[in-house]
């Protein structure tokens, strides 16, 4: 990916001429370097390399050199020998290290580098996100799967990237040579500066022969990333600070401007103008517009930026001028770059960023663009849109589910390649959550019952009220996802119930059922339905009380101390199975040993009966010789505690 498109100076830098001596060669290194010229500084410090000359200022520069002309694996190779040499470095140092051992898959080692980068970084967004997001990888295998990408069939040994849509064509922007006579080299790539070229799209995505496109936007310096209107007569696009005659910032550096153009009725671009937010002493770029076009987003590092390069947008009015531009904030912009911005037809906004946790290199991320303009839920978009390299400038036609992104990633004809993709399962897919509250034991509604939607890290998301009916519902959820709904009502215990959404549009039912906190009784009801004891457990042929059992004992103990008038009435149950006679004497020495657990922990024999029934007092078909479950034996096997007085 051309980071130097996308964040620093475009610069026409000429080679000098080779020196003999080493010193000489570091400091034409150096100067290159400085001025940005990368590539040239590569070359000369990588011959000093091989020659065996080495120091840890070179090596960083060397690294650094590679880092931002987008060769990650090979940054990695220079930043792992002056780690070794000298592990004590810059913060910013372990992140781009980091952000190389990604680009070769070293993902436990790329941990242990942003830990570094975290200590060291203060309060860097770059490392809270990735404190806040250490299973980064998990989520990123959850979105994978869901492109079938391929060689969009264009692609030159050049650079080739930033595909926009209009009408029937793709547009984008390519070094590729075209056989001028005068043809103007970058320096710090050592290819041809970019113009813009254009192919038809076929129904099934493909693409075919190559043209120049909009003869008169293109110039002798750079030109990419276009966007157009939805009528196709007004494009915005990117290009170095030239119109007339060539601008400068103060250092003598043109950087990039967005300019705007209009198509006559002859089918000729003219009209080309600066937008008025653009400034000789910072970068604008990478312009894409809102559905209703009343928006335009974009890349730039003016003054107030967060990171190197930060997302912004500005209105668009009916008559055509534009309001101040606004900063995305925190939530989509890092201390890193984030650039490349694309807005879906759905008001989805991509773009991509090497500050928000990946695979390396770039990555593109993906976020729904709310009314309230507050970012929520930034989502790396997975696998085969994502690789350990650059990946960016992603654009999709949300109706047909194809569209295209460019890459670095090993593989490609050139230096950055265009593929084009099929979504087979879309990312935001929303999912609700809804359901009735009612009471336990009565099954009665229960209206005007609070409702708090938690994370999975028990994080508050949203509040409700059940209505009239009980019923509550919350929306825009995401799919595939662990949600807790804590409820509350007076009289109730609070209970947390956990809900996972599913991965297909829709809703899922969770109804909930509330226990009250005090249960009222009266004679002939049963102590274990207040507690829901079921099954006081014995093991086989025996009748001592288990440690497991007791609990449940403990319960009924609570309430005979509670009230002391308070009498009950024990019964022990069996299934069908073994003989009747086993079952009863059974049973019987199981509700007496009950009653004596009782009276050991104090409650006065007077107060106590107990008896076994056997199977004389079946709850279901299970009776002899009847086929049954064991589900169903199951509801057999009870115990009760009828109170007889109060």
């Amino acid at each position: 990916m051309k980071n130097k498109i996308i964040y620093t100076a475009l610069l026409l830098f000429i080679a000098f001429n080779s020196f003999s001596q080493t010193e000489v060669k570091e400091k034409r290194g150096n100067k290159d370097y400085d001025q940005y010229a990368y590539v040239d500084a590569i070359k000369t410090y990588e011959r000093l390399y091989e020659k065996g000359y080495k120091s840890p200022d070179m090596l960083l520069k060397l690294g650094n050199s590679y880092y931002f002309n987008a060769d990650l694996e090979k940054a990695a190779k220079f930043y792992e020998e002056l780690y070794t040499s000298t592990p004590d470095q810059e913060a910013e140092f372990y992140y781009r290290y980091s952000q190389s051992l990604r680009s070769i898959k070293e993902y436990k080692k790329a941990d242990e580098m942003m830990a570094k980068f975290n200590a060291k970084s203060g309060n860097d967004s770059r490392a809270a996100l990735f404190n806040q997001n250490k299973d980064y990888l998990a989520e990123i295998k959850r979105n994978s799967g869901r492109f079938k990408l391929e060689n969009a069939g264009i692609n030159s040994k050049y650079s080739d990237y930033g595909t926009a849509f209009v009408d029937d064509k793709v547009v984008f922007c390519s070094a590729r040579d075209t056989g001028n006579f005068s043809k103007r080299i970058h320096t710090w790539t050592g290819e041809y500066f970019t113009n813009l070229y254009s192919a038809k799209v076929a129904e099934d995505g493909s693409l075919g022969s190559v043209e120049k496109f909009g003869n008169k936007l293109n110039s002798k310096f750079h030109e990419d990333t276009p966007v157009f209107a939805k009528d196709g007569k007004t494009v915005y696009f990117t290009r170095n600070n030239y119109l007339d005659k060539r601008g400068f910032d103060d250092g003598k550096i043109t950087l990039l401007k967005i300019y705007k153009a209009k198509l006559d009725d002859k089918g000729n671009w003219i009209d080309i103008t600066a937008l008025p937010f653009n400034n000789d002493s910072f970068q604008c770029a990478h312009p894409t517009l809102s559905p209703d076009g009343k928006m335009m987003y974009f890349v730039s590092d003016m003054p107030g930026s967060l990171g190197k390069s930060d997302l912004y947008k500005v209105t668009i009015s009916d008559d055509g001028t534009f309001g101040t531009p606004e900063n995305l904030g925190k939530t989509i912009n890092t201390e890193g770059r984030e650039t490349y911005p694309f807005i879906t037809a759905k008001n989805e906004l991509y773009f991509s960023s090497d500050g928000h946790p990946g695979l390396g290199g770039l990555d593109i991320f993906a976020t729904k663009i709310p009314e309230d303009g507050k970012f929520t839920n930034i989502q790396n978009i997975g696998e085969e849109a994502n690789s350990p390299k650059d990946d960016f400038g992603f654009i999709i036609n949300t109706d047909t589910k194809r569209g295209f992104l460019s890459s670095n990633r090993d593989g490609g004809e050139g230096n950055d390649d265009i593929y084009k993709f099929l979504e087979t399962r879309e990312l935001f897919i929303e999912q609700a959550i809804f359901g009735v509250v009612t009471d336990a034991t009565t099954k009665e509604i229960l209206p005007n019952t609070k409702i708090t939607l938690l994370d999975e890290k028990f994080n508050k998301i949203a509040e409700t009220t059940t209505d009239d009916k009980g019923f509550y519902e919350f929306l825009k959820l995401l799919p595939n996802t662990k949600y807790y709904l804590r409820t509350e009502k007076e009289g109730y215990a609070t209970k947390e119930t956990p809900a996972i959404t599913g991965n297909q549009e829709g809703k899922t039912e969770v109804n909930i059922e509330l226990e009250k906190t005090a249960e009222p009784v009266k004679p002939g009801d049963d102590l274990a339905n207040v507690f829901k004891i079921n099954l006081i457990y014995f093991d086989l042929d025996k009748w001592n009380i288990r440690p497991d059992a007791s609990v449940d004992l403990a319960k009924v103990l609570d309430v005979l101390q509670q009230y002391p008038t308070m009498k009950i009435d024990i019964r022990s149950h069996t299934d069908s199975r073994a003989s009747f006679g086993y079952n009863e004497k059974l049973s019987d020495r199981r509700a007496k040993s009950t009653l004596s657990w009782l009276v050991a922990k104090g409650i006065s024999k007077d107060r106590l009966t107990a008896k076994g029934y056997g199977e004389t007092q079946l709850v279901n078909k299970c009776a002899d010789g009847v086929p049954c479950t064991e589900a169903e034996h199951q509801l057999n096997r009870r115990s009760q505690f009828i109170i007889t007085q109060l």
